[in-house]
């Protein structure tokens, strides 16, 4: 049953969360080893880069399923830290490829093939936890919107299917033609079944006429249907042959089988059973404290009691006066005993006062003796820092020491931990109490410190005759006053123009005015595509390739999705604020955008320049309402602002037809609200574009951190593409069906198209009559000749246009010669030419 199902997955998870560990271990021992020499190689830099990347990758894989699917919730927050690390260590090594190699795009065929890996296991899967952690807070969301936008009268439905009035006459007139014309198709068929009957008459007044011999007839019969059975039965053999080849899929490959039903009803259950275990664990926590409390507070507070009176005394004994008490800023007495016994508190007192006595001694003696540097050792030194600057070195990574700690935590608690006893996987008490003992132990350390520090000044008194100095507390006290006059500026200069209304009130007005809009409903794995096989080859002849549908899939999964769904990352990985989807029309970028929404539950807000047009008039008006929306987003963050045609912001001249929108009104302001975004602030700036040529090119490049090229499908996606389209609207792929000519005719086709021209052949009546009549290639091919595709000279422009920004620029010099070093170089002189001439304007 499920339960026995459920423990063997419970095994089997906890066996690949080992496996996982233990390489990961490996490779966090062998990194530093390889990262900390430098080198001047850069094939030799890339391929570390990248091996490390792959190897991350598919740690992060086993790591996700583990986190998804083990039920132990004190493994969980272990595991969960682990994972967030290993996200973050991902995007850190992505960062350091894209400044090596000056592109968005890398290609590991060559490096796949030696670790024996399948491109498919490159693929990088979305946290299920994103969603799962805050699945109720969305839903009521959903909820809210939804109901402020039938208050408005704004309905989702009607603006989807919108219903035209019809006058009466007219639609007598379209039931009267309906009517004829299924009287004329009754009339046709009595007509045929007529001329049917008296075809038959006279073909049997002819036949009878002749002798018809039965052997010969019986042989005829014979004939026909032992031809008909052979090919049958060639056409059977001919289709097992292609399936096990692995040509065609097995016949029930389509429909869901009774294991992968099974599967889903074990799932169902371990997220009940983990639900269950997380409620458990964190009642616990508070009741084990509780007893702690009552059981060990008194002796806890007597042991740090005579803990600080036994320091106290020896202190006296060895430097002749009391100690000064650290105050509750510095940590209080923590600081002296953080897991110290009195006498190794005593030796370090010994040891600092040594120490301090020998740097007098040596600042002396290096006063004495300071000899000046001459002109040929300056310059020998400086030749050196040059030659160390070429050489390539790895940047310091924030996610190394927390995966060091996790794999540290697992080692001593998990690795060789017996749990014969906890076959259910509850939470484990012992760990509690170890936990809740610290805390409590804090928690008790403020209380005694406070008396300490009393008893403290009490025996100062009595035996030193010592007084604090009223000139230190003036001091002190002034500083304060100076902090406070600080803080008092920093509030001056932030003004909240909507301090007296409620997050609730502008939330409502958000969505009555269409900036704040529901998100469609739509995965990433939607997005479908296909690999690039040849990227590393062509790259090997200088070729560069334009990137697959897969490529840009995944990094949206890094720049847009990872970020956002995880605080922990988004807080120390490289920040991305902004991103730029740049591509012909179709091609899904406004999927894209949904997608990440989707993904990561966050609220999606519209400032495209026609969105925004006539709403919130003037310079007042305006910045209200980037005020309301950043306020919000920053509220309920995760949260996306998405500009559509973004090119209008940063028109190089607008249009007459658009001048009264005031399609520029965005530009000066989107810069501003970049600076102003923390890393705290998991908010996403996403434009889409169709034109970027139509912009001003270095002020739309300073707004978009990320720039990221759109391609047409190439001929692996669009085979990809027209299969599974066909099937989700319903069709029948069968051997009259040639999928591989459709993907070939309907190069420069988008996905837009090919969707278009699915559901204008797949109607109801069609589907319907797929049994008597399968589906062909012409069915689609003479709807799509309707259609425009995308010219070759249309996806050149946008090559040429990428070549223009300033990693364009960079990459672009880096082939044809310069090295990526130089290329930087120049990069860095424009920016500050470009700074130069306008401080001189």
């Amino acid at each position: 049953g499920t339960p026995s199902l459920c423990c063997l997955a419970r095994v089997m998870y906890n066996k690949m969360w080992h496996q996982t560990q233990e390489a990961l271990g490996a490779l966090l021992d062998k990194e530093p080893q390889k990262m900390v020499e430098p080198q001047r190689n850069q094939v030799f830099i890339f391929q570390t880069l990248a091996t490390f990347y792959i190897k991350y990758v598919q740690i992060f894989r086993n790591l996700e399923n583990v986190y998804d699917q083990i039920v132990h919730p004190q493994k969980r927050i272990l595991i969960r830290k682990v994972l967030d690390g290993v996200m973050g260590r991902i995007l850190e090594l992505k960062n350091e490829m894209v400044e090596l190699e000056l592109t968005e795009f890398h290609y590991f065929d060559d490096i796949l093939q030696d670790l024996k890996l399948a491109p498919q296991q490159l693929d990088i899967p979305i946290p299920k936890y994103f969603l799962k952690e805050k699945l109720e807070v969305i839903k009521g969301r959903e909820k809210i919107l939804a109901q402020i936008l039938a208050d408005s009268g704004i309905d989702t439905s009607e603006m989807k299917f919108p219903v035209k009035s019809m006058p009466f006459d007219q639609a007598v007139k379209l039931i009267q033609i309906a009517e004829r014309a299924r009287q004329g198709r009754l009339r046709a068929l009595f007509m045929k079944q007529i001329y049917l009957q008296e075809y038959r008459a006279k073909q049997s007044k002819t036949l009878g006429k002749k002798v018809t011999d039965s052997w010969a007839a019986a042989l005829c019969i014979q004939k026909v249907w032992r031809r008909f059975h052979q090919c049958k039965k060639t056409e059977k053999l001919r289709e097992e042959e292609m399936i096990f080849l692995g040509m065609n899929p097995p016949p029930l490959f389509n429909e869901v089988s009774a294991t992968v039903i099974q599967a889903e009803k074990v799932d169902r259950l371990r997220n009940e059973v983990q639900m269950k275990h997380e409620e458990d664990y964190r009642e616990a926590l508070v009741t084990i404290k509780n007893d702690l409390k009552l059981i060990e507070g008194l002796d806890i507070k007597e042991n740090l009691q005579d803990q600080i009176r036994h320091w106290f005394i020896e202190c006296r004994n060895l430097t002749g006066t009391f100690p000064d008490y650290p105050d509750i800023e510095e940590g209080g007495s923590a600081i002296i005993f953080s897991n110290k016994t009195i006498q190794q508190v005593i030796e370090d007192i010994i040891a600092n006062q040594e120490e301090e006595e020998k740097n007098e001694k040596k600042k002396k003696k290096k006063k004495e003796k300071q000899p000046k540097k001459t002109k040929r050792q300056k310059k020998g030194t400086k030749e050196k820092n040059k030659e160390e600057d070429e050489k390539w070195k790895m940047s310091p990574s924030l996610f190394l020491p927390a995966m060091k700690e996790g794999c540290n935590a697992y080692k001593e608690i998990w690795m060789n931990k017996d749990e014969s006893w906890n076959f259910s996987q509850d939470f484990d008490p012992e760990l509690i109490k170890e936990e809740k003992r610290k805390e409590l132990e804090s928690e008790i350390r403020v209380q005694v410190d406070e008396l300490m520090r009393q008893e403290l000044k009490n025996l100062k008194l009595a035996v030193d005759r010592e007084r604090e100095h009223p000139a230190k507390v003036g001091k002190k006290k002034k500083k304060k006053g100076k902090k406070g006059k600080k803080k008092e500026k920093k509030t001056k200069k932030d003004k909240d123009l909507t301090a007296d209304r409620t997050i609730e009130s502008l939330y409502k007005e958000l969505v009555e005015e269409g900036l704040l809009i529901q998100a469609l409903k739509v995965n990433l794995s939607d997005y479908i595509g296909e690999y690039s096989y040849l990227g590393t080859t062509l790259r090997q002849v200088s070729i560069e390739p334009m990137p697959s549908l897969l490529d840009v899939r995944q990094l949206i999964t890094l720049y847009g999705i990872w970020p956002l769904g995880s605080a922990a990352v988004h807080e120390k990985a490289p920040l991305v604020k902004s991103l730029l989807l740049a591509g012909p029309s179709g091609v899904g970028k406004k999927m894209l955008v949904h997608a990440i929404c989707t993904e990561t539950g966050a609220n999606l807000f519209n400032l495209s320049s026609s969105n925004i047009a006539g709403k919130y008039p003037g310079k007042n008006g305006l910045q209200m309402m980037l005020h309301a929306v950043f306020k919000v987003a920053r509220q309920l963050q995760p949260s996306v602002v998405w500009i559509e045609d973004t090119e209008k912001t940063f028109y190089k001249k607008v249009p007459n037809a658009e001048k009264t929108n005031e399609p520029k009104r965005l530009k000066r302001h989107l810069l501003q609200i970049l600076k102003l975004l923390k890393p705290d602030d998991r908010i996403l700036i996403v434009g889409t574009t169709r034109r970027p040529f139509d912009a001003e090119l270095q002020p739309f490049c300073r707004v978009y951190q990320k720039i990221i090229l759109v391609p047409r499908p190439d001929y692996a996606s669009r085979y990809v593409l027209w299969k599974q389209i066909i099937e989700r609207n319903g069709g029948v792929l069968t051997s009259a069906l040639n999928v591989s000519c459709l993907a070939k005719v309907t190069d420069g086709f988008t996905q837009g198209h090919i969707v278009k021209v699915v559901k204008a052949v797949l109607t109801d009546q069609r589907i319907r009559r797929q049994i008597h009549k399968p589906l062909t290639a012409v069915e689609f091919i003479t709807a799509i000749t309707s259609m425009d595709p995308v010219y070759k000279e249309e996806e050149e422009s946008f090559k040429n246009w990428y070549a223009k920004t300033p990693l364009g620029k960079k990459r672009a010099l880096a082939i044809t010669g310069g090295s990526t070093e130089k290329a930087k170089d120049k990069g860095k002189r424009k920016e500050k030419k470009e700074k130069k001439a306008k401080k001189k304007k």
